[in-house]
């Protein structure tokens, strides 16, 4: 019950009620820089920067793709901030190691979640 809760709660406190990812709440829950967000998810300092990019379908698609991977990592992570540091760090042998920080930048999300979906489910990495 209690991880139930932190999913619902991680995702209520990122995502605005418009469906748009809050940054300034993502950066406070991950506690990094909005510069270090951007590399994380693979984009300009200026799609961070400014609000009309930061609302862009591209730049708001990446953002959700990060806060996708980290909720289904959560439960096993333990925190949000150890599913961020998995999600930047942990080399998937099935892409050949890359970890899924890389995969986000290359626009392989979808693989990502797949994988993820495929590991819940009891399968293979």
């Amino acid at each position: 019950m209690g991880q139930v809760m932190a999913l619902q709660n991680f995702l209520g406190d990122v995502m605005a009620a418009d469906g748009v990812v809050a940054l300034d709440r993502l950066v406070a829950e991950l506690r990094v820089t909005k510069a270090e967000m951007a590399v994380a998810a693979g984009l300009s300092r200026d799609s961070l920067a400014k609000t009309a990019r930061l609302r862009s379908r591209a730049t708001q698609a990446r953002l959700r793709d990060v806060v996708e991977i980290i909720n289904r990592v959560l439960p096993w992570a333990g925190s949000v901030q150890q599913a961020f540091a998995w999600y930047r760090a942990q080399p998937l042998p099935s892409f050949g190691d890359q970890t899924a920080e890389d995969l986000v930048k290359e626009g392989r999300a979808e693989a990502v979640k797949r994988y993820l979906s495929r590991i819940a489910l009891g399968g293979h990495a």
